[in-house]
């Protein structure tokens, strides 16, 4: 039996896929956007006033979509590019970033500003109000412009009293200045949060609303190729690993449209085949990765508990399949045939054509199967049949095993 410490250094010397891990974190900025390009634009058009007009008015925007729609990112990628291009133009913008899930009160919120725009605070006791007048200050001193981009404003909009609410909201309804420094990107989940709040202070943050959509198929898979050439070595990971974590989470396809649970399932897999001593990320490591991940994993496999003998049936043929051919998607011909065979074994009947794809239309709508029409290299047009999660040992017995209780209850 090997020694801890002849493990650990065996792993430690061992090859790895991943060339940079933290090009998989979520707090990495990329130098690109795929697919929020136009989103940038409109908070360009939104915030071009400060340019144009500085000082005049405070510009307030408001970004939502689902969790992994690229609004933080977006966010902060804007912050940053729009103060550089605007120095050019001889204006001086900062960019601050604050977590309202994090700093969950006024107080904490205005400290992070300072904080971010380097600015000391006196230790001694100050209202939130008096913390804001003395960032206001220093931005008049410098002639600056800030945006503030309060994310997960959701969490501070239902726990923060009204008047604090109030107070960011119409900041300068409290500040009595001529030239108006501050402008606000409030990112929210779920629009339906403002419905709470006093008309005046909605209409307030709700003047310009940007929505992020969530994330088609062929989306994630261009923002996932984007990682894979900074984040791993050459060669490393197969192309139909990315296509199949694409698909899985692809909002077309039936996935949440989450880019930030696309690129996690992606690092995990190339974990998994570190750990498994693979050279290449294979789409059986993304399936195992998507299995740990997917919060609708769990719910899946309780939901083969409900499943009858026929559609059971053709999950074991996907199964077999899968294992003896070491491929990922077959013919739905093939799969009716393998399906033909196992009821010919168990002694039962197989169900008509029709009755088959009903089935397997079932298993698609609970996320057990995938489909998808074949492409080039086949003759002719046919439907192909995938499984949502690896096709392991344990799986396969645990089918098998649920295949015998549903044909000993048949025949009593």
């Amino acid at each position: 039996m090997a020694l801890p410490s002849d493990i650990i250094n065996s792993s430690l010397n061992s090859p790895s896929v991943l060339k940079d891990g933290s090009k998989l974190n979520p707090d990495y900025i990329p130098e690109r956007l795929p697919h929020r390009e136009d989103k940038l634009k409109e908070l360009t058009i939104a915030f071009r006033d400060i340019v144009n007009d500085p000082g005049k008015s405070s510009v307030r925007v408001v970004i939502t979509g689902r969790t992994g729609t690229g609004k933080t990112v977006t966010a902060r990628i804007f912050g940053k590019a729009f103060a550089e291009q605007v120095k050019n133009r001889g204006i001086k913008v900062e960019y601050a970033h604050v977590n309202c899930h994090r700093e969950r009160t006024l107080y904490l919120i205005t400290l992070k500003i300072a904080e971010q725009l380097k600015l000391s605070i006196p230790p001694r006791g100050l209202s939130s109000q008096e913390v804001f007048k003395i960032i206001h200050e220093y931005l008049e001193r410098r002639n600056m412009y800030v945006i503030i981009t309060l994310d997960e404003f959701d969490y501070f909009l239902n726990s923060s009293p009204p008047e604090d609410i109030y107070f960011i909201v119409r900041l300068y309804d409290e500040l009595a200045v001529n030239v108006k420094r501050v402008s606000y990107i409030f990112i929210i989940r779920d629009l339906t949060t403002l419905s709470s709040l006093d008309k005046t202070v909605r209409d307030h943050i709700a003047r310009d609303i940007i929505e992020f959509p969530p994330y088609k198929s062929n989306e994630l898979y261009d923002i996932l190729q984007d990682r894979v050439k900074i984040a791993f070595y050459d060669g490393t990971v197969s192309d139909d690993a990315v296509r199949f974590i694409s698909d899985i989470n692809g909002f077309d396809k039936g996935g949440s449209g989450n880019a930030r649970l696309s690129i996690e399932t992606l690092e995990l897999a190339g974990r998994i085949a570190d750990a498994e001593g693979s050279p290449i990320v294979t789409v059986e490591h993304a399936k195992k990765a998507n299995s740990r991940l997917n919060e609708e994993a769990s719910i899946i496999l309780d939901e083969l508990n409900y499943l009858e003998l026929h559609p059971m049936l053709l999950v074991k043929a996907l199964i077999n399949l899968s294992k003896r051919e070491k491929k990922e998607s077959f013919p739905i011909g093939e799969v009716e045939d393998e399906y033909s065979r196992l009821c010919e074994l168990l002694g039962v009947e197989p169900r008509r054509h029709t009755q088959v794809f009903e089935y397997m239309r079932r298993l698609k709508l609970m996320g057990i199967i995938n489909t998808q029409q074949s492409g080039k290299g086949m003759r002719g047009r046919t439907t192909l049949l995938s499984l949502t999660f690896p096709a392991s040992q344990e799986l396969d017995d645990y089918v098998t095993k649920l295949i015998g209780a549903l044909k000993n209850s048949e025949q009593k």
